[in-house]
């Protein structure tokens, strides 16, 4: 990968034209927008709806040794209980799937043994490098016990004291069981697919992109999620997908329904979002600023034990338009398009606060517009649900962008608009109606033809008003594929049915070319807290629990199976994602229709899931060794291990994409031409132009005899950064506004930009 500094000096060291945020200026009490209250230490304590608080004074806890109650206004119920004894403990008895212990820390604190059901299963250190105690800390928490009843010891290891404040007990009640039971009773007992709970991702999966063959990158909006960074609960982590183990990532603005996509040059750029939601979680409480305008750099880095840092620079780096829902796309140039979005949170998108253009990253001087937004009239006309549009760069370097019902082709070099066919039978398919959309595999032997297949959504009336509409709207099966050529345009979209309808459904390549189906509701639209009928807060009903595979060469009517598919126990609702991982296993996580972290039905979901399809349980390929990167149209070659004689043989080069809402932007693969040589030696010839691959980061599987190797990591094209343009982004800089929504609303007070 290229990690010239080039690409990112031309924007926060050559055109600060204003004092510059870098990377290492806190914006932790530094920015207090209207609404905030003032800066002050921030306490993690937060008893989540459906969750149930117990103070150090409650008598269900039970105290054995010296214990004394200290009594101050900064504490949390204004006491707490507090020992130095060594072997005094702490005993509790709940019923639920999760439990955090919260207490001071200072330099007086030290360590304690952590039980429960008698197994050890943390020692904790109350220890921070502090003279006055920081009240209502989180010191423990787990989060993945089973429902049922526990029991909690707290045990001091007597180098230090330990303080208890309250306990917070996780999903009390399971009230969505009942559904969850009847499903599992579909489960095959002889599958060779498997569904494994394993690891958690400390925020909740938003957004989630694969930037190494060891590590995710898993992005939420701003709230009490349990991870914490620098005093504060943090809403980035980076996953690491060989030990299952998490590390908080700092980051400055609002992510809230933020996009994503990788540059040629490998840069992950993470774009949108939200204003600060000071009525309900401030700038004073979590340091963030707004996000609308943001474009968040990160540099992924491949050696597993290295860092990453999330930067921003809003008054040199930023979109010149607000967008929340925006998607994010890699094009046959290397540089990132962004389309369309909302000018400021809220729900269903009309026309007032409508962004109905593109631009992109790096700014570009095309069509007059001198690096700011070019007018979109499909993104104008396919109000009202027409938020994340399901977009792909085709062979051609043309894009498809599909909306609400509709979809076409955009040049973006020549700025014209191909309308395609509608999407039949009136199903929408982008937010709140979500659908999910794939381009279907490319390869030499169709001529890297493209085809598109959408999946899932809703022919709920997008002008209806939310009181209109209930949770219980049943969602669409509806699968449709077209033909992106002149003769398939004129047939038509084909028309094929799931097995169960899903809205928010998350379609995933393998790398057999096979595509399975995780995640989404059976009914409702997508969001919380605007619908009648609500389940918790939630929009949407009826989650889906069992995966279905989908054979895109089968005959049409026998495409769809869910024979040997384990079902799970974990609905994946609003703000889920899933997405393949290098090893060939399905990552699934993430749900969260809360405005909030929520323990009541539907709540927040940390836990992931792992489907590993029959290919991972016995004999694979493997790659041994390879090139770091291809050219376009160039031969390489690969050492492999474990080929069988006369096996067949397929190279698949694939983006694994950026992950939000239903939307997989940049996922894509490609069959590359491959021959065998001589032994255990292959070669391979790059795709032929960035249009059938645009250039940057990529994984290359090895399928023998329909089984994948593990994929690795390579870069496509030269790893260059894309072109930039600087009379464009001086334009951009001087003819906008950092963090404009934000000034606009000048002190008008809060709005409701969390309500979706």
């Amino acid at each position: 990968m290229n990690t010239s500094p080039s690409f990112l000096l031309f924007s926060y060291l050559v055109l600060c034209t204003a004092p510059c945020i870098f990377a290492g200026d806190s914006a932790w009490n530094g920015h207090t927008p209207p609404g905030s209250s003032t800066p002050k230490t921030f306490a993690p304590y937060y008893v989540a709806p459906g969750a149930k608080g117990y103070s150090s004074s409650s008598p269900f806890i039970q105290y054995k040794g010296d214990w004394q109650i200290v009594y101050s206004p900064s504490f949390n119920h204004k006491a707490v209980h507090s020992t130095c004894q060594k072997h005094a403990t702490i005993s509790f008895n709940f019923n639920g799937t999760g439990v955090e212990w919260f207490g001071n820390c200072d330099k007086r604190h030290g360590t304690a043994s952590v039980y429960i059901d008698k197994n050890l299963v943390s020692v904790t250190n109350a220890y921070c490098n502090t003279t006055s105690p920081l009240p209502s800390q989180r010191l423990f928490s787990t989060f993945s016990l089973r429902p049922g009843p526990h029991r909690l010891v707290i045990e001091n290891s007597g180098d230090g004291c330990i303080d208890l404040n309250d306990l917070v007990v996780t999903r009390v009640e399971q009230s969505s069981r009942p559904i969850l039971r009847r499903q599992l009773q579909h489960r095959s007992s002889n599958s060779d697919w498997t569904l494994n709970v394993d690891g958690s991702t400390g925020v909740n999966a938003m957004q989630l992109a694969v930037i190494s063959e060891t590590h995710a990158i898993v992005i939420d909006k701003v709230e009490h999620n349990p991870l914490t960074i620098n005093g504060h609960p943090a809403w980035a982590s980076l996953f690491d997908l060989k030990s299952r183990q998490v590390t908080p990532l700092e980051m400055q603005s609002n992510s809230f329904c933020a996009g994503g996509s990788f540059l040629s040059n490998g840069t992950l750029i993470n774009v949108g979002g939200n204003p600060v939601v000071a009525d309900h979680t401030s700038a004073a409480d979590f340091g963030d600023s707004d996000g609308l305008q943001a474009i968040r750099i990160i540099e992924p880095c491949d050696d597993r034990h290295c860092s990453i840092k999330i930067s921003e620079f809003h008054d040199s780096v930023r979109m010149a338009s607000p967008r929340w829902y925006n998607t994010v796309l890699r094009i046959d140039d290397g540089s990132a398009m962004i389309i369309g979005g909302s000018k400021k949170g809220g729900w269903i998108n009309n026309a007032t606060v409508n962004n109905p253009t593109y631009e992109y990253y790096p700014p570009k001087d095309i069509h007059g517009s001198n690096g700011l937004p070019i007018h979109s009239p499909f993104l104008e006309q396919t109000l009202n649900s027409n938020l994340f549009p399901i977009a792909f760069s085709l062979p051609d370097g043309r894009v498809f962008i599909a909306a609400n019902n509709d979809a076409m082709i955009y040049d973006w070099k020549t700025n014209t608009e191909e309308r395609l066919p509608p999407i039949p039978n009136g199903v929408r398919v982008t937010y709140p109606m979500a659908g999910t959309g794939l381009l279907l595999p490319l390869s030499s032997e169709n001529n890297y033809t493209p085809e598109v297949l959408l999946c899932g959504g809703s022919t709920v009336d997008d002008k209806k008003s939310g009181s209109e509409i209930s949770s219980q709207d049943a969602a669409s099966s509806q699968c449709s594929r077209i033909v992106l050529t002149k003769e398939g345009i004129q047939a038509g979209w084909e028309v094929d049915n799931m097995p169960q309808a899903r809205l928010m459904p998350d379609a995933v390549l393998l790398p057999t070319g096979q595509i399975v189906i995780v995640n989404g509701a059976g009914s409702g639209i997508s969001g919380y807290g605007n619908v009648i009928d609500q389940v918790g807060v939630s929009n949407a009903a009826n989650p889906v629990l069992t995966p279905v595979l989908y054979n895109l060469s089968a005959d049409l009517g026998s495409r769809f199976t869910s024979q040997g598919m384990p079902s799970s126990s974990i609905p994946r609702m609003y703000h889920s994602v899933a997405t393949l991982t290098p090893d060939g296993s399905v990552m699934i996580a993430g749900s969260n229709p809360n405005l909030d972290r929520s323990e009541i039905e539907y709540g927040t979901e940390y836990r992931v899931e792992w489907l590993s399809p029959p290919y991972m349980h016995g004999a694979r390929p493997e790659i041994r060794k390879h090139q770091g990167s291809v050219g376009f149209g160039e031969t390489s070659s690969l050492e492999v291990n474990g080929l069988k004689s006369g096996s067949d043989l397929k190279l698949a080069l694939m983006d694994l994409g950026f992950v939000t809402h239903a939307v997989h932007s940049n996922s894509r693969l490609v069959f590359l031409d491959v021959e065998r040589t001589s032994g255990n030696t292959l070669t391979f010839k790059g795709p032929p132009n960035g249009g059938v691959y645009p250039p940057g980061p990529a994984f290359l599987f090895l399928v023998e005899d329909g089984v994948p190797s593990e994929g690795v990591k390579i870069m496509v094209g030269d790893g260059k950064s894309p072109k930039v343009d600087q009379k464009a982004i001086e334009n951009v800089l001087k003819s906008t506004q950092p963090d404009q929504y934000e000034k606009s609303r000048g002190k008008k007070g809060s709005e409701d930009e969390d309500s979706e």
